[in-house]
């Protein structure tokens, strides 16, 4: 695959039984998704002899035939292929043999298999993905490098390296050696909840293949969407270098319903742009880690709005300042970021709405007017409807867990600061 063809979908099969894996291999095909992975190492008492003809004869897509060594699983896991190496390897030169799509091989061993197979009579179209997994983390980018030019040197056709990302920032470091692969086919995943953005933008940054579920619960990895989430809300069929990046971050982020909302603007205003959840632990060190122009904007969520606002310093705007908070910023061409604040007018005009529809509107000026207007929270939220009502002149009271959170009181002042929630 050229690097300027489209990252491909796989969907991983980890079903018990030879027959639910060939049903599921169907449904993978209905899915949308380009490839099936078969993990056979989760497949019972799986025969090489006599079921990988079944599963390979007539396939509806084609697979990567994956019985996964128990050593390159996670340490606590019941996950690998149950028989000895000497198997297991065979069941590989037997997938090889009867020309499956792709194999994959780890890195421990692949040096020499691979020299073995290519040196064997055996004549075969199939691609060998050479893999290697970190289940703790994700190393230097220096040795990273070097690890994926051992990948090569094994003379397998495509490498898959995978790490476990302890914060969002790691996955910068899969997306550096997955734009700097120079033409080679290269897989590069991180795993955790923080490493879903990797999965999300692989096609972005050149990705060879990025992974999705076939469904809810049937993950074969941490940290992984599903096909339709892939395909219906992040449009990574679509998605290209030139893709533009936005997102929400947050944390908690992933009960957003952003994603859904921005990625079905996107497509109706025929905007290659994506937006993904950023699952973030520091507000300021994620900024400057994805400072390229390509990450252009950012909704802010709990519980960074007084971050943003300090991050954007003199760039905020009026009604942002004067909340105490921002949630949104944006990366202007200068890379300059400037903060903004829609909670106010995106939820007042939706009350006032509300109001006139309802008929209890008595004021042309603003249905908020002398009206007595409570506010449950003081946080970012919370501060700017506070703020929006009591500049259409309502009676604002707020009402907070604790009686040590401030709302640092914007001008004019709230005039009751009144019940505790405790």
């Amino acid at each position: 695959m050229e690097r300027s063809q489209k990252c491909l979908i796989c969907t991983p099969l980890i079903a018990k039984t030879v027959n639910e894996m060939l049903f599921q291999l169907q449904l993978a095909k209905e899915s949308g998704a380009d490839v099936a992975e078969l993990r056979v190492d989760h497949i019972t008492d799986f025969n090489a002899e006599s079921d990988l003809p079944l599963l390979l004869k007539d396939r509806p897509l084609p697979v990567i035939v994956t019985p996964r060594a128990k050593w390159e699983c996670k340490a606590d896991s019941n996950e690998g292929y149950e028989g000895n190496e000497e198997a297991r390897q065979d069941l590989l030169r037997k997938a090889y043999e009867l020309g499956a799509d792709y194999i994959d091989v780890e890195l421990k061993v692949a040096g020499e298999f691979v020299k073995k197979l290519k040196d064997s009579s055996i004549k075969s179209s199939t691609k060998i993905i050479v893999s290697n997994h970190n289940w703790e983390l994700t190393p230097s980018q220096e040795e990273i490098d070097a690890t994926i030019e051992q990948m090569w040197a094994t003379g397998g056709d495509i490498v898959k390296y995978v790490t476990t990302a302890k914060d969002i920032t790691d996955v910068a470091r899969v997306f550096h050696f997955l734009s700097e692969a120079k033409g080679r086919p290269t897989i590069g995943l991180a795993m955790g909840p923080t490493g879903m953005i990797s999965r999300l933008l692989s096609p972005k940054f050149g990705g060879y293949l990025t992974f999705g579920a076939l469904s809810k619960g049937q993950e074969s990895a941490p940290g992984q969407p599903t096909v339709q989430d892939l395909i219906e809300v992040y449009r990574v069929k679509s998605m290209d270098r030139e893709t533009v990046v936005c997102g929400v971050v947050g944390k908690p982020v992933y009960h957003s319903k952003g994603p859904i909302l921005h990625n079905r603007g996107f497509a109706e205003l025929n905007l290659n742009y994506v937006y993904v959840p950023f699952l973030v632990d520091d507000f300021a060190h994620f900024m400057s880690v994805y400072s390229e122009s390509d990450f252009r904007g950012f909704s802010v969520t709990i519980p960074y709005k007084e971050d943003a606002l300090r991050l954007c310093g003199d760039k905020v705007e009026f009604v942002a300042k004067g909340i105490g908070a921002v949630n949104t910023v944006i990366r202007e061409k200068d890379g300059e970021l400037k903060g903004y604040n829609t909670d106010c007018e995106g939820a007042l005009s939706a009350i006032e709405d509300g109001l006139r529809h309802s008929g209890l509107a008595t004021n042309s000026e603003s249905p908020l007017k002398d009206k007595l207007f409570v506010v449950i929270g003081a946080g970012g939220a919370g501060k700017a409807l506070a703020y929006g009502a009591k500049e259409r002149h309502a009676r604002v009271a707020v009402a907070n867990r604790n009686y040590g959170t401030h709302l640092q009181a914007p001008a004019p002042p709230i005039e009751s600061y009144c019940v505790c929630l405790n």
